[in-house]
């Protein structure tokens, strides 16, 4: 650090230095943007670290980004997650453009208020561009005041630099609207670009690992381009253009949304009607897939929470260690169930945000669907039930200005994500009529009056009853294949359930699992489905502990973790379905996992699956053969995808060039990445 050439950084805060992968983030902390440190700090006065140029100031002004005048880029990250706040702790005192000395004051940062609303302070700054660079940082830990130098930053290495295969089209260096840019405002920038630019974009949302676009025209899309940048893979399906991330999926959506004007999911989408019955329903068809998609991605981490927060419940019930009627119990239950009680309240925000209506709004109408009152009327042993009238299986049991409404029996509506998506369609069809008739004086009240009286009626008295019919037919559909062979459908299941992944559709089996466990209280289908995850997870660890590949192996650790954990797209997009026969061997695991499922009868009282989701086999009312059964499904599901990979799955040098998986899809052969 000493050395005349070295380009010294100072430490924007007095506190703590620590090396970057002790910080508590795993983008950071693998050294996925670059290497660097973090700082714990004390105060919440900010220098800049290094001279030069201000590149980047985040809107929600928690990051700014500088490039030396020796071409060093650097990017300071003030707390972990902090975006969420839209910059209420911060003030920035630079703007994109400055050209600033070192320990010049930039911004400050409220630690205080980081800490109360639940985020770390931990600070990072990191050496973007240190693969183009070719320089090493060298850093010295321990305290440090504010503006002290803490590391340095070797000379760029040319030779390195020249040496090292161009990512990218010499005209994308070239591109001035790119220059300035870093981390994931770059890998945003340049996925844009790939997808056939801002002008070519309908729409854009994001699930736990996938960046989905609604494209105008997919042939636009630069495939080549975009498996050139930093991402896992590729996709289209469902009407979307996926873009595989992995676990920065959040921040490179982010970075997307920024630069389309922070539109994101509320782009609105330019459709081209089809002109055939088989158009429409194909057209029919991926928009309910994008709106499930839409409103599910949100809440799918809750769920899982809430379905493990159950299981957790059972287990001390089971063990004495809580005692079912304490106050305790009650709390916890509360705790779990909540998710789970005022779901249509959630699915109708995020349903709103995806289909353009007011989120506000149509969440009180998913409160109108569970209001204790309602609730109690559908409650056949309620001193309130009245079932005054039948029509097959259909009960009536409440009028609305004497209009018979049948209202599904034990709260079936908080079960079910139909009726509130329905509502938010309803009112984006509603509010723009609103708008035109009503005065704007008068619109803030009237509006949602309206809004709300006349899409909670139709939903209750016309909507409701027919979706409930539906999907409840569903559900005893699956039921009724399930119980005339559970060990052939587990076998069947478990073996093809992974395509529907690779096709993104997989989001549409997850409203029969919420209709099975609101009509039964438990799923079987999903009991199934949790093997196949163990199964790709057992894929990717043959190949994390075999393989001599270091870049591979490197992929292989948290894509198993990953899959053991519920998420497969890491370890089917980044590996299984890349090289070797891997997707077919683990796939085999998943066939013996479902087989086993079905004959020890296993049962799941939650959504949360694979290794993680263990709380969910425990029954409520006891422990009984579903959690024996469920762990020996589940280790013979890793034993038979292990072994399988590890012996017949690959071979070292598949790893030397990718394979192109083939899929089928709207009836021709494409490649996986198309």
């Amino acid at each position: 650090m000493s050395t005349a050439d070295n380009e010294p950084i100072l430490s924007p805060l007095a506190g703590e230095i620590v090396p970057i992968d002790q910080v508590p983030d795993p983008v950071f902390s693998s050294k996925t943007m670059g290497d660097g440190f973090g700082v714990a700090p004390t105060g919440g006065a900010v220098v800049a670290p290094v001279s030069g140029t201000v590149t980047m100031v985040a809107r929600t002004k928690h990051a700014f980004g500088m490039k030396t005048e020796s071409g060093v880029e650097i990017l300071v990250h003030m707390g972990i997650d902090t975006v969420e706040l839209d910059g209420a702790p911060f003030t920035l005192q630079i703007a994109k453009g400055d050209v600033i000395a070192a320990d010049t004051p930039v911004a400050t940062m409220d630690l205080a208020a980081v800490e109360a609303a639940g985020k770390s302070t931990m600070t990072v700054v990191v050496f973007t561009n240190q693969k183009k660079h070719g320089g090493k940082l060298e850093l010295q830990q321990g305290k440090a005041e504010l503006g002290a130098q803490v590391a340095a930053v070797s000379p760029a290495q040319a030779a390195k630099a020249q040496a090292a295969p161009a990512a990218r089209p010499a005209a994308q260096e070239d591109d001035p609207a790119r220059a300035g840019l870093q981390g994931f405002d770059l890998l945003a920038y340049d996925i844009i670009k790939g997808v056939g630019g801002q002008d070519n974009i309908k729409s854009v949302i994001h699930c736990i690992t996938r960046v989905r676009f609604y494209l105008k025209d997919d042939s636009l899309a630069d495939e080549g381009h975009l498996k050139s940048l930093d991402i896992i893979d590729v996709a289209k399906a469902g009407g979307q253009f996926q873009v595989v991330i992995g676990q920065a999926v959040a921040d490179v959506y982010e970075a997307i949304t920024k630069q389309l004007g922070g539109a994101g999911d509320d782009v609105a989408e330019e459709v081209e009607k089809p002109t055939t019955i088989l158009g429409w329903v194909k057209f029919g068809f991926s928009s309910l897939i994008g709106v499930i998609t839409g409103s599910m991605i949100p809440v799918v981490g809750l769920l899982a929470a809430s379905g493990i927060l159950k299981g957790i419940l059972a287990l001390l019930t089971e063990f004495n260690l809580v005692q079912t009627g304490t106050s305790t119990y009650t709390i916890i239950d509360a705790m779990s169930s909540s998710m789970f009680y005022f779901l249509p309240i959630i699915i109708g925000f995020t349903a709103a945000k995806r289909l353009g209506s007011d989120p506000i709004v149509v969440a009180i109408i998913g409160g109108v669907l569970v209001f204790p009152s309602i609730v109690t009327m559908s409650n056949p042993k309620s001193e309130n039930y009245n079932a005054f009238a039948t029509f097959g299986n259909t009960v009536f049991n409440a009028e609305f200005f004497g209009i018979p409404i049948s209202l599904p029996l034990e709260n079936a509506y908080a079960y079910s994500i139909f009726p509130v998506i329905v509502a938010a369609w309803l009112a984006a069809k509603i509010e723009p009529v609103l708008k035109k008739y009503i005065p704007l004086m008068l619109r803030s009240i009237f509006a949602p009056l309206i809004e709300v009286f006349v899409v909670s009626a139709l939903v209750l008295v016309v909507f409701g009853p027919i979706i409930m019919f539906i999907s409840g037919g569903l559900a005893d559909g699956v039921n009724s294949i399930l119980s005339f062979n559970y060990p052939v459908a587990g076998l069947i299941i478990g073996g093809l359930y992974q395509c529907l992944v690779i096709f993104g559709l997989h989001w549409a089996v997850i409203p029969l699992v919420a209709s099975q466990i609101s009509i039964d209280g438990s799923s079987p289908l999903n009991a199934i489905l949790s093997a196949t995850m163990i199964a790709q997870g057992g894929g990717a660890m043959a190949i994390w502990l075999k393989t001599k590949n270091s870049k591979i192996k490197a992929l292989a650790g948290p894509a198993t973790i990953s899959a053991f954990c519920g998420i497969t797209e890491p370890a089917m997009y980044g590996l299984n379905l890349k090289y070797g026969r891997v997707f077919m061997t683990a796939s085999l695991g998943g066939a013996v996992g479902g087989l086993l499922t079905g004959l020890f009868d296993v049962n799941m009282w939650g959504f949360p699956g694979a290794f993680v989701g263990f709380p969910s086999f425990i029954n409520p009312n006891g422990i009984d053969g579903s959690f024996t059964g469920y762990w020996i499904a589940s280790f013979a599901t890793l034993l038979v995808s292990f072994t399988a990979t590890y012996l017949f799955g690959f071979k070292e040098t598949d790893f030397e060039t990718a394979r192109e998986v083939k899929k089928v899809r709207l009836g021709r052969r494409e490649p996986a990445g198309a």
